[in-house]
């Protein structure tokens, strides 16, 4: 097989088989990697640099995704499922862990802080959001059992900052009730937060 390369917009560049497409790379790669135009190369050959192509992708996208917000290790890797295959999807996986750029732990109590303290969720819904986003069971009950949540506390700032005008509306404590409950909070916590506003009995 003779491959040769074509240049493509930006930094891209396009190797072909016997004048025929097969993939895309970028310059940096090509600079450390470099074939001549012409050169004959096995079967072997073209796996090894098709499979380094696809792990320098893979480790790519990585610090792209990373680069935007933290993710969990399944998270990232079902990210990189739909562009890369599955053993430099994990070889790459396992470059981040090893560099420290990617660890379940420190996700899960990033995340427990945004929902908790930002977006004031219950802690059924943090613990539901934890699970769907591949985080160990071990990690997130270790996690609850070092940060105790206050449901009624975070229903009570609620009903006094976000939902004060919905109140005011018509049927507007049945739709708060309504929204807090999508919010994964039990009834008998809304109804004890309900009472200690309309009571004067928080304090903030």
């Amino acid at each position: 097989m003779i491959i040769t390369h074509t240049q493509g917009r930006g930094k891209k560049i396009h190797l072909h088989l016997d004048g025929e497409y097969q993939i895309t790379t970028d310059i940096d790669f090509w600079a450390e990697n470099f074939i001549k135009d012409g050169t004959e190369i096995d079967e072997d050959e073209w796996k090894d640099l098709v499979d380094k192509i696809n792990y320098k992708k893979a480790v790519n996208k990585c610090y792209d995704l990373l680069s935007r917000r933290d993710h969990s290790v399944k998270e990232l890797r079902t990210k990189l499922l739909r562009t890369v295959d599955e053993v430099n999807a994990d070889r790459a996986i396992d470059r981040m862990l090893e560099l420290g750029y990617l660890n379940d732990e420190h996700y899960a109590e990033v995340l427990l802080k945004h929902l908790r303290d930002e977006k004031k969720m219950s802690s059924s819904f943090i613990k539901r959001e934890m699970r769907k986003r591949g985080i160990d069971s071990e990690i997130v009950n270790n996690l609850f059992e070092e940060n105790e949540i206050d449901n009624v506390s975070s229903i009570c700032e609620l009903i006094l900052t976000k939902y004060a005008r919905k109140l005011n509306q018509e049927g507007g404590k049945d739709k708060v009730f309504a929204a807090l409950t999508r919010k994964g909070f039990k009834y008998s916590d809304i109804k004890e937060a309900f009472y200690k506003v309309e009571n004067d009995e928080y304090q903030q």
